[in-house]
């Protein structure tokens, strides 16, 4: 996945967690691959929700805390809506996880109903996310930033442990987009660094080691802050702050 992409953090928690994450079709499906390697199972577009709903009637409580479903927006609004209102109809107690990067971000960034735009990029009906889940029926819906590691690991352990179907969305806009604002790229104090290699758990193509050290390129840097987040010493830091 692209340095700063939304959809890191997220995964990451999932995996320190323990969870068993029911995949779906998008650019997120990468969150299969190592050193992430959060996703169990993924068959088809929409096919992650109807496959939580299965797995949390057929072994109930045994599945139910710590299985969740994740899909990205536009893959919701094409194929996920109907698994959701069977989620809901037929009351399992089951989590979904919706990816929100406010655009389909695998096959070229195209618009989608939650982003306010029609596919030529003029303005559009935008449907509400969390209205629309309340309104299938779910009184569990909470969003939450996929940079704010500590946020995301309390929504995963709540829901989970709740008594009744929950919709998580994970909010934050696709790195890539060009009306999104990054952060300065961060840079790490050498001296500080101990070489655990705790920021390389989860992949970032900015963060690699040299000579034993953390280093970032700071070309690829976003500034998202996660693996600032998983270093035991401090020893990230903002390079415009150094003066680097």
């Amino acid at each position: 996945m692209c340095a700063g992409c939304p959809h890191r953090g997220l995964f990451y928690v999932l995996k320190r967690n323990k969870c068993t994450v029911l995949g779906d079709i998008g650019c997120y499906t990468l969150g299969a691959v190592q050193p992430l390697g959060a996703i169990e199972m993924t068959l088809c577009m929409g096919a992650s929700i109807g496959a939580v709903h299965g797995f949390n009637k057929v072994l109930g409580k045994e599945s139910e805390s710590k299985t969740v479903a994740v899909i990205g927006d536009s893959t919701f609004m094409h194929s996920g809506m109907t698994g959701l209102a069977n989620v809901a109809y037929n009351q399992s107690n089951s989590t979904v996880i919706i990816l929100d990067n406010s655009i389909t971000g695998m096959t070229g960034h195209q618009q989608n109903p939650t982003t306010g735009y029609n596919i030529k990029g003029d303005p559009a009906g935008k449907i509400d996310l969390e209205a629309l889940c309340r309104a299938m029926g779910f009184n569990r819906v909470r969003v939450v930033d996929p940079y704010d590691l500590k946020q995301c690991d309390e929504a995963v352990k709540e829901e989970l442990a709740a008594k009744e179907p929950s919709v998580i969305i994970s909010r934050r806009p696709c790195a890539l987009l060009k009306y999104v604002k990054h952060k300065a790229p961060l840079s790490v104090d050498t001296d500080k660094c101990i070489g655990c290699k705790s920021c390389m758990r989860i992949g970032c193509p900015a963060i690699s080691i040299r000579e034993g050290k953390a280093h970032i390129d700071k070309t690829l840097c976003v500034g998202c802050g996660v693996c600032s987040q998983l270093c035991p010493v401090g020893a990230f830091g903002s390079a415009e702050k150094e003066g680097a």
